[in-house]
């Protein structure tokens, strides 16, 4: 079993977009392995509710220890998970816990910000896709998430990413039973020989490799892509960058520790 789904950890808030990330979490996260949920209290959001900050402040916890009880809810008895409620800011909490545990796999759910407005915003998503040290699972709702994923697609360029996006996808796929399609686009940025040398049977697709998954990701549960390493702004109109900000389902974009 790939490290990538052993150790996870899935960062949820009192929204559908966390829940549905614990949900995805659930199924992605090796059963041998480890599943965290983290919830973060942030104190500081009550700091301009003036005389209403105690209150505030209360609302702000107890919608921390909800999400993390309706998180364990969305992964299902069958599976054992470990859940912390932390305290400050969202980011940083995460990518603390991130290294503390060694993880191999965040989760995160979309919010449904434009690529533009997340990067402006600092969400937490742009922020994992840009600065985790570790795969990152951008998570949206697929048709049925009870037998998630039953297809996907992966993306192939030659390089050492999506080499080891090609052994996720595959392991997925395996684990599943899941249609998978390996896809190279045919731009002239794109070594065909390479991407052939990571898989001789891959389909060659016409025009741009963000364009072409991004129109396949309407046909399939899961979009699999590998990262080149970059981070912060160099990160910025990368291929795993755009196309999880684009696609129309869940996005797993593979990163090596």
């Amino acid at each position: 079993m790939s490290e990538i789904f052993d150790t996870v950890v899935c960062g949820v808030d009192d929204s559908e977009a966390g829940f549905l990330a614990a949900r995805l979490a659930g199924r992605i996260a090796s059963s041998q392995g480890t599943l965290a949920l983290i919830s973060v209290e942030n104190a500081k959001m009550a700091v301009h509710a003036g005389w209403q900050m105690a209150a505030v402040s209360s609302q702000i916890a107890d919608e921390a220890r909800d999400a993390l009880e309706r998180g364990r809810e969305a992964v299902g008895p069958e599976r054992p998970v470990e859940s912390r409620l932390l305290s400050g800011e969202p980011i940083d909490c995460l990518m603390a816990e991130i290294e503390r545990r060694g993880a191999s796999l965040i989760v995160v759910g979309s919010h449904g910000f434009s690529r533009p407005i997340g990067i402006a915003l600092g969400s937490v998503a742009t922020h994992m896709l840009h600065e985790a040290p570790c795969s990152v699972l951008l998570a949206r709702a697929p048709g049925d998430v009870e037998r998630w994923p039953r297809s996907i697609v992966v993306g192939i360029d030659g390089s050492p990413g999506s080499r080891a996006a090609v052994e996720a996808a595959r392991e997925l796929a395996g684990r599943f039973g899941a249609r998978l399609r390996e896809v190279v686009a045919a731009d002239a940025t794109v070594d065909l020989e390479a991407a052939r040398a990571v898989s001789p049977e891959v389909e060659v697709v016409p025009g741009k490799p963000v364009d072409e998954l991004s129109v396949l990701s309407e046909f399939a549960d899961v979009v699999v892509v590998g990262s080149r390493g970059l981070k912060g702004l160099r990160a910025l109109g990368s291929v795993s960058e755009r196309v999880a900000h684009e696609a129309r389902c869940p996005v797993l974009v593979v990163r090596s520790r």
